[in-house]
């Protein structure tokens, strides 16, 4: 599979897992949602918020514009729930179109950016981006494990049960 490919399809995958975390995570109380829960980013709240920023106003831009925008890892940009999820939906959709521009040669060469304490790095492309892959997949499970420890049920999120059952929601 290239890298065109594959990378398509990760992102197909993200748009998938997103919804059906949200779709669970939808079904919280309120209070259950706004929780400390010793995560990193304290809840679910915060740790969604944490994807919006780091999948979205961060790499998303490093990728698509060559941008280094500044925002802080654990701000909350979003306190509306209902608006998080959607720009967290909405986030989700834009990185297939935005891979399936880029060109072949790009791929084995190398993104540049400026990290969030003003230093210059360069990573390469490809493993750069299927870092933010992985960064989505590991917080999601970080939310499922919240999910279980209220007593909620949670979806099914693995890669594999994607690739069996990819119609589902």
């Amino acid at each position: 599979m290239d890298a065109a490919a594959h990378f398509g399809q990760l992102a197909r995958y993200n748009v998938w897992a997103t919804e059906r975390l949200l779709q669970a995570v939808d079904a919280l109380p309120e209070a259950d949602y706004r929780r400390d829960l010793g995560l990193f980013f304290r809840g679910i709240h915060g740790t969604l918020n944490h994807l919006l920023v780091g999948e979205h106003l961060l790499w998303f831009v490093r990728f698509a514009e060559g941008g280094s925008p500044r925002v802080a890892l654990d701000a909350e940009v979003e306190s509306d729930r209902a608006r998080l999820a959607a720009r967290l939906r909405e986030g989700a959709a834009r990185w297939e179109p935005l891979i399936a521009g880029i060109e072949p040669a790009r791929w084995s060469g190398l993104l540049s950016y400026t990290t969030m304490r003003g230093t210059p790095a360069s990573l390469p492309f490809a493993a750069t981006l299927a870092h933010v892959f992985n960064h989505g997949t590991h917080h999601r499970g970080q939310i499922t494990a919240a999910l279980t420890a209220l007593g909620q049920p949670c979806p099914e999120l693995d890669l594999v049960y994607f690739l069996q059952n990819p119609h589902l929601p």
